[in-house]
Formats: structure tokens, C-alpha cells, sequence
């Protein structure tokens, strides 16, 4: 019997994949969850695994094919058998070699024809390396160095034509003196030896995009807090060796999330998302918490963190944060999130302010923990002391949420951390 495989719903809002490899070929043999193909989405890259055993009789899609949930993309005959020649035979009988119902490969695939525009290469100067001529990255990238497309780089683009400007009212004061628009031009890139170009990978693409999306989108403003974490220095110093027999690191970004956790709670205007003529407070308090890895930045999300204790917080952010190092992540670990914090690790700085990550309205930056001198009061005088001191930035969309609302927010964020007040 022929079943087909379709594509995945691989998270909540996922609507459609690319097919990024295929690890099967037609004629191949393979086992139930066996891998098949590599499936990639803007949330996460997954391999998916086969839902019945037999023999790949036809594929649908070529990879860097975009394909609807629910489309098929291949079919498996749980009765054939795989032949020698690459093709099967159904169970008791011949039958003549299967062949793909995909379209012969393409001379280039849309994401090398997108690179190709991006660094200037003419396609038909390309000679493809890949089967039956196919045109790929690495010959892209090769072509960069040739002498046409260097000639093409060098030189600049023509001037547009002039052509004479129909009568208009003055423009209003304020606007004038600011130039024409889209006067500005980059110079063309002139390859020198030396030089390395290194090409976006699929996810550096998505967070480069996703960021030019958001500063274009909402008009931001940045607000600093300086947090004094004496008090919750000490109750993790009290509780971190307990934690540690139990296999839980106890880092104070578990505190700031419960911080913020309880802050969202209080003060709704951040956790929010906004629509086409109104916004949401969101019912959920789920907090997507940026990991670095070896592939690049993503945001796994801790979900209900308003429930959580410390503990449950502290053993959610390992969870997530080894799953995201060793490429675990599910699209609807990604998912969801309804404010962001930005953690700048062990080698960070004293503060910066993040790009908020959309929907949400608000992200929250964490600055390295220095140890200071700060003044406290001791019995009626003013003494100094030396504490664990960090500074926090809110990036907020001024869309919705106001100065007063947002200085309000981080204030109680701090408020938190300073009297240490947290269950544990």
C-alpha cells in the first residue's frame, strides 16, 4: 500500500516548510522514523522521520521547495521491496523502476539565485558543480573572484536620467533642507585581497530580517535601571550548593526571570502584542529567554513563567538552554513567547539595549554584574558598602506603551531583585 507523506505542522504557527535536504532517494528501502528528509521553517530546522516502512516510490518537491502543510511531499510502499537498480518491486510481483514525479532538478534553487543577486553574479558566467550542471552556493561564492564579476562590482551604477520636476507647493519648513529622498547610494564593493565574504547562513538570513522588520515597525524607546542584587546575592549564596546536588544551577537570570515574570503579572502593558487597530494583553506570561549557539542566536521560550517557582524557573532555563546547544528545539519551543530577556552571558558589558523581538512590545536587557561601592543606610547614617551591582535597559514600542508605564515596569523589576523576593 502507497502512503503519502505530508508536510508537517512543525509548531503552532507554522504554515508551510522548506525542504531543505532529502536524506532518501527513490528506490531506497527505510525503516519506520527512519530520517527522510530535512524539513526548515523560520522557527527551527527538523529532520523527519518516516511514518511507516517500505520502499520511496516517488518524490513530490525539490529541496529549497516551499510546500503547504498538509501537501505531500513524498510516497513510501509499505509492500515494495527496494531492487538493485534503484527501483522497487511490489510484494510477489515485477514491477519497472520507480521514478521521481518531481521535477528535473533545476539549474539553481531560489535561495542561490537570491545569493547570486545579492553579490552581483551574472548565473549564466556560473559553471554549476552540482548533478546534471546544478548551480550551487559554493560556485556562487567561487564566481565572486572572477574577473567579469569583479568588473561588474567596480563599476558604479549609472546616474538616473535627469528629468525636469513638475511644479509643487514649497514643502513645509520642517521637511525642508533634509535632501532628496533616496539620494543616498552605497558604494559598490571592490573585492581586495584579503578580504573574506562570507555568506548569510538560512538562519542569520531570518534574525537580519526579523530585525530590520522590527526597528521599521516600532517606534522604540530605551530606559536604564541600575540593581543592586545584594540581598538576592545572598539568598542564591544560601540555596545554590542545595540546588547544585539536585543538578540545577542556580544563575541569577533565574531571578530576573522571576522578576519580570511577576512585574508582566502586575503590569500587563508589556506583556501585550499589537494589531491593526488596537492592541492584546496577553492571558499567558511566557518569556523567551535568547541562547547562543553554534549555529546562531535563538529564543526558546519558558512558558507560564509567572507560575513558576525559582526552582521550576531555574531547571526550565538548563532545559532549554542545552536542548537549543545540541539543536533539540522544537518550532514550538520557539514559539509563543510574549516578552523577551537578553542575556549577555559571562563576557558581557555594562548595558545595551536590544531590538525588540515582534510580536511582543517589550525586551528586557541584562548588563554584566559588577561588584561596587555603593552607599547604603545603616542606622540612620549613610555607610558605604561594596554590593553585586547590574544594570538593566527596557526597549519599549512607544505604540502602546507610555514613558510612565515603562519606567513603572522596570522599576518594580528592580524592586524585586533588590529585596530579594523570591520563592524558592
Amino acid at each position: 500500500m502507497a502512503h503519502q507523506v505530508t508536510m508537517p505542522q512543525l509548531g503552532e504557527s507554522v504554515v508551510e516548510g522548506t525542504i531543505g535536504k532529502w536524506l532518501v532517494s527513490v528506490g531506497d528501502a527505510v525503516a519506520k522514523d527512519q530520517p527522510i528528509v530535512e524539513i526548515l521553517t523560520d522557527k527551527a530546522d527538523n529532520e523527519l522521520p518516516s511514518p511507516v516502512a517500505g520502499v520511496v516510490t516517488k518524490l513530490f518537491a525539490n529541496e529549497d521547495d516551499i510546500i503547504a502543510v498538509g501537501d505531500p511531499i513524498c510516497e513510501i510502499d509499505e509492500n515494495a521491496q527496494a531492487s538493485a537498480g534503484g527501483g522497487s518491486t511490489s510484494a510477489g510481483q515485477e514491477a519497472p523502476p520507480a521514478t521521481s514525479e518531481a521535477a528535473p532538478p533545476a539549474p539553481t534553487s531560489p535561495s542561490v539565485r537570491k545569493l547570486a543577486r545579492e553579490k552581483d553574479v551574472d548565473l549564466s558566467d556560473v559553471q554549476g558543480s552540482g548533478d546534471g550542471g546544478r548551480i550551487l552556493h559554493d560556485d556562487v561564492m567561487a564566481a565572486i573572484g572572477s574577473p567579469s564579476a569583479r568588473e561588474r562590482m567596480a563599476t558604479p551604477p549609472p546616474p538616473p536620467a535627469e528629468v525636469q520636476p513638475r511644479p509643487a507647493r514649497p514643502a513645509p519648513a520642517a521637511a525642508r533642507g533634509t535632501g532628496p529622498a533616496g539620494a543616498f547610494r552605497l558604494p559598490p564593493y571592490v573585492p581586495k585581497e584579503g578580504d573574506e565574504i562570507v555568506p548569510f547562513t538560512r538562519r542569520r538570513r531570518i534574525i537580519a530580517d526579523h530585525m530590520v522588520f522590527s526597528k521599521q515597525t516600532a517606534p522604540d524607546v530605551v530606559t536604564f535601571a541600575e540593581c543592586d542584587l545584594h540581598r538576592t546575592a545572598v539568598l542564591r549564596d544560601q540555596h545554590k550548593g542545595h540546588y547544585k546536588k539536585e543538578g540545577i544551577g542556580l544563575s541569577y537570570l533565574s531571578f530576573a526571570i522571576a522578576a519580570t515574570a511577576r512585574a508582566l503579572r502586575e503590569l500587563p502593558d508589556l506583556n501585550a502584542r499589537v494589531l491593526e487597530d488596537a492592541y492584546v494583553k496577553l492571558a499567558e506570561v511566557n518569556i523567551g529567554v535568547a541562547v547562543d549557539t553554534d549555529k546562531g542566536l535563538v529564543v526558546p521560550v519558558i512558558r507560564n513563567a509567572d507560575d513558576l517557582t525559582i526552582r521550576g524557573i531555574a531547571r526550565a532555563v538548563a532545559d532549554v538552554a542545552e536542548r537549543a546547544r545540541d539543536g533539540k528545539l522544537t518550532p514550538d519551543d520557539l514559539a509563543g513567547k510574549t516578552f523577551t530577556i537578553s542575556n549577555p552571558g559571562r563576557r558581557g558589558n555594562l548595558v545595551g539595549g536590544a531590538i525588540i523581538s515582534q510580536p511582543n512590545v517589550g525586551i528586557l536587557r541584562l548588563g554584566t554584574i559588577k561588584k561596587r561601592v555603593v552607599v547604603i543606610e545603616h542606622e540612620g547614617e549613610d555607610l558605604m558598602a561594596i554590593h553585586p551591582v547590574m544594570h538593566m535597559a527596557l526597549t519599549y514600542d512607544h505604540r502602546v506603551v507610555d514613558g510612565v508605564n515603562a519606567n513603572g515596569f522596570l522599576y518594580r523589576i528592580s524592586e524585586i531583585l533588590e529585596y530579594g523576593d523570591f520563592e524558592l
